[in-house]
């Protein structure tokens, strides 16, 4: 096996976040969930939404998208795999993550439907409801993939947002196989309960077949998955088919269970909540920075909480300061 070029190629949703704030009422009248996030199923009622709007603030997303954007502000080399149109949304996108030093080569796609955005109002107690319209991301082919790209990765990073479709499934199922076959590990990320809830069989499976090295769950998803009442139960549940499970505890931190020992940091101090979107995005990436470093799991959660603290405290689900500055003690 080859050393590899990359610490990680991501495949996920390119997405453009637009955040705006919003009083709790206009949640409420809008028959929103608080907290929650919604798929958008149209243009035009993406476009009637975002007309409610106020002022927004236009920055790239999407869940793996934004985890490798944190690795490569780290220090880690990076690549991305996923759809955007052919559209100034898909140019945004496009030019961030480039911008941010991640290799990115998918053509963009030609015609309907545009380039996936979310809608996000954040509520003055930082907490962020999400309207997502997927538009191009769920058209992601296999033919997409670079299978030298795949190979010459030690991760590959799959967010399970992207597993509802039926065509970029079956990308992230050849791009198992491409890693798989190189020799390389496979991280994996719940995402949400919606999510788990059309695909509990499907990623049973997965862990069931020993195609998950490192799985990420915060403590509702991974109790979702095993249909269990708690943290506990839910990790005994899959600590035997998974080499490294990793849980978010919210305010209580983080653990990884690995070769049944359990390692556990506290949450990073904070000022103030401002938008909690993004938070288990970063905490990924320091994570996955630390363990592509060689880092021990202990150093690996505490990279992780730093990164989540630091986005929690701004707007919008990418680093603004210096992650390499402020995780260069541990």
């Amino acid at each position: 096996m080859t050393e590899p070029r990359y610490d990680v190629v991501a495949i996920g949703n390119a997405i453009v976040d637009i955040l705006s704030p919003a009083a709790d009422d206009f949640i409420a009248d809008n028959g929103m969930t608080k907290g929650a996030m919604a798929l958008v199923f149209s243009p035009e009622e993406a476009d009637a939404l975002y007309a409610k709007m106020g002022p927004g603030q236009e920055v790239s997303g999407g869940s793996a998208a934004n985890t490798i954007a944190g690795m490569a502000a780290l220090g880690s080399a990076c690549a991305f795999i996923g759809q955007v149109a052919d559209d100034q949304l898909g140019e945004v996108f496009a030019h961030d993550i480039r911008a941010a030093g991640i290799r990115f080569d998918t053509p963009s796609r030609a015609g309907a439907p545009t380039t996936g955005r979310c809608l996000i109002f954040v509520t003055p107690d930082g907490q962020r409801t999400m309207n997502t319209f997927l538009g191009a991301s769920h058209y992601l082919p296999a033919e997409a993939l670079d299978a030298t790209l795949i190979a010459a990765a030690r991760y590959l990073y799959l967010e399970g947002y992207l597993w509802d479709p039926e065509e970029p499934r079956a990308a992230m199922r050849a791009a198992i196989d491409i890693a798989r076959q190189a020799g390389r590990k496979v991280a994996f990320t719940l995402s949400a309960e919606f999510v788990i809830d059309r695909h509990r069989a499907a990623f049973h499976e997965l862990i069931a077949h020993g195609l998950i090295d490192v799985l990420f769950a915060n403590e509702a998803e991974i109790m979702f998955l095993t249909e269990t009442d708690s943290v506990d139960a839910a990790v005994a549940a899959v600590q035997a088919k998974v080499p490294l499970v990793v849980v978010t505890l919210a305010e209580r931190g983080a653990m990884a269970i690995s070769g049944g020992e359990r390692t556990t940091v506290p949450a990073q101090p904070i000022d103030k909540v401002v938008d909690t979107t993004g938070a288990g995005d970063l905490f990924a990436a320091g994570f996955l920075h630390g363990q592509a470093r060689g880092k021990t799991l202990e150093a690996s959660l505490t990279l992780g909480a730093i990164c989540a603290a630091e986005v929690i405290q701004h707007f919008g689900a990418r680093p603004i300061v210096d992650l390499k500055a402020i995780t260069a003690a541990v």
